[in-house]
């Protein structure tokens, strides 16, 4: 039994996808608060009822900004979301297709809603009577279409979607900011110090440049939280997507394969949970999918049957270009896979084989060291030149 490098070379790239997302929301996001803060700094001191005035109209603007600011993004999420579901099953069954001999019948694919991932950004479970929501394994186990019914089964972790989830953030922040404000000046802070504090190190223009991580390192107060809470979004919902997806295709396929395997190895802290099910198998429908988390990065790859299909097909000679054997942990593949590594890492090739050969890092702890800190980015349209169809 063997699974294709490209399943797990591309859960790397949509971390990189998930990299664009949020640097873009964030970036939206930062603007307004930055837009604040360099108005305050023209403040020197509040000694008159109408610089207190001037103050919580800016406050107000601000508010107003952040609910403008969290509509707009869940709308560029959920089409992003939307595009990815199509991507990734397109993406699986291709890469199915690719593993079955030259002139064996053709893997079925999965038709998916227009209202699939709406449905996982706005539609609140608990908002539904439960006696007619379906759960999301006996929905998978009952059709291999990704409907709005699906989609609306699906949640964070947490419970919540990600409509609510950045309404969330912008009330939230609106609060902190003008209580940090309002502390500040009875502290006896100046209002370009407050100004600073909450803004950090970022200026205005240049955090547009910045990846999402480089822009919360540099963020102050007003800034961080919700930058990583927007990062965290964002990978978790990419996770969610693509799973859902490929577990579709997978079900649809079973002629192809029979079992998927729960990876975590690209996770950068793997929890007990998704340590205890790396590298397990499971039938399609039985078995648990990510994200078990926040911030998860683990996913599911198809385990195929290469002696099955030898003796399905017996005149054709399955494809074993580009498979990692079921005994072999993808790190340690692509460890003795030179060629491999530069289509997987880009320029991290050298840096991983530096963790590795010098630091005596394990391959498994080099990769994860090199996702938890890989900033770089993918937009779809690149992912979709990265893995073209068949044919």
């Amino acid at each position: 039994m063997s699974i294709p490098e490209s399943f797990y070379r591309e859960a790397i790239d949509l971390n990189r996808y998930s990299n664009r997302i949020a640097r873009r929301i964030v970036t939206n996001y930062n603007d307004i608060i930055l837009d604040l803060t360099f108005k305050l700094a023209t403040i020197d001191e509040v000694t008159s009822p109408a610089t207190v005035a001037r103050i919580r109209s800016m406050l107000l603007q601000m508010k107003e900004s952040l609910e403008g600011w969290s509509v707009e993004n869940t709308a560029y999420v959920a089409d992003q979301l939307q595009s990815l579901s199509l991507f990734q099953s397109d993406f699986v069954r291709n890469e199915l297709q690719k593993a079955l001999p030259v002139g064996a019948a053709n893997v079925n694919s999965v038709q998916i809603s227009g209202d699939f991932a709406r449905s996982i950004v706005y539609t609140d479970p608990t908002e539904i009577n439960v006696l007619t929501l379906p759960t999301l394994e006996s929905q998978v186990r009952r059709t291999f279409n990704l409907t709005a019914a699906k989609g609306s089964a699906i949640t964070l972790p947490n419970g919540e979607v990600v409509e609510k989830a950045f309404r969330g953030i912008a009330a939230s922040q609106a609060e902190f900011i003008s209580r940090e404000i309002r502390v500040g000046i009875t502290e006896g802070e100046s209002i370009p110090q407050i100004a600073k504090r909450l803004r950090g190190r970022l200026q205005f223009g240049k955090n547009q440049e910045m990846t999402a991580k480089a822009q919360a390192l540099a963020g102050g107060t007003g800034i961080r939280l919700a930058n990583n809470q927007v990062r965290t979004i964002v990978r978790t919902s990419v996770n969610q997507v693509q799973n859902m997806a490929s577990q579709a295709v997978y079900m649809a396929n079973q002629d192809v394969t029979k079992k998927y395997e729960y990876v975590a190895i690209l996770d950068a802290r793997t929890t007990a949970l998704c340590g205890s099910l790396d590298g397990k198998h499971f039938e399609y429908g039985k078995g648990p999918m990510p994200p078990q988390h926040f911030n998860c990065r683990s996913s599911t790859v198809p385990v195929i049957d290469d002696e099955d299909l030898r003796r399905r097909f017996p005149d054709t000679r399955p494809s074993e270009v580009g498979r990692v054997p079921q005994d072999v942990s993808y790190p340690n593949w692509l460890k003795d896979n030179p060629d491999m590594q530069t289509k997987a890492l880009g320029n991290k090739k050298k840096f991983f084989n530096y963790l590795i050969n010098t630091k005596k890092e394990s391959p498994r702890n080099a990769l994860r060291k090199i996702i938890s800190e890989d900033g770089t980015e993918l937009s779809l349209r690149e992912l979709i030149e990265k893995y073209p169809k068949v044919g």
